[in-house]
């Protein structure tokens, strides 16, 4: 596999490499540091790429491992999930200040959630993922990621509800 040849098959998918390190790890700085590392991985690995049948599917489960393992390394005891990749400039101030405190309440529900259902909302809501192609990302059933997902999902529904009630009645 050649340079260019690479870059057409890598660059594609690179930012949901990024977005998936982003969702893991602390800071910008170390999810570009972690996509860096994974797409000089899948550059070493370039010949054995050629007979893989999803490159993307092989990216993003060396993404998550990676972030995963760089989490529990002992370089690590500072990092939290953080996510904030939504700009709407377009809205009002008022509009601006309510989705980021939505989105901060979020972000900190999420950190509450088990990793795996972490990884599993990420993959299924922020980028769109299927069932099936996360149930083989993750070596799980459908039905287990379908469980997991709803698990995740009612579980941030709830306390968002907690947070949006509070005080009230």
């Amino acid at each position: 596999m050649q340079q260019t040849e690479f870059l057409n098959v890598v660059l594609p998918f690179k930012d949901k490499l990024f977005r998936m390190a982003m969702r893991l790890l602390v800071s910008r700085e170390e999810a570009e540091d972690a996509t860096q590392e994974i797409i000089l991985k899948l550059w070493e690995k370039k010949k054995a790429m050629v007979g893989y049948n999803n490159v993307e599917a092989y990216a993003m489960m060396m993404t998550k491992n990676f972030c995963l393992d760089r989490l529990k390394s002992k370089q690590a005891g500072n990092l939290k999930l953080v996510h904030s990749n939504y700009s709407d400039d377009s809205v009002s101030l008022q509009r601006q200040v309510e989705v980021r405190d939505s989105l901060g309440w979020i972000e900190k529900i999420m950190q509450e959630l088990p990793e795996q259902q972490k990884i599993i909302l990420q993959l299924r809501d922020v980028e769109q993922y299927e069932y099936d192609e996360i149930s083989k990302l993750l070596e799980m059933s459908p039905t287990a990621v379908r469980v997991a997902l709803s698990r995740a999902r009612k579980t941030v529904r709830e306390k968002l509800m907690e947070k949006e009630n509070y005080g009230i009645g």
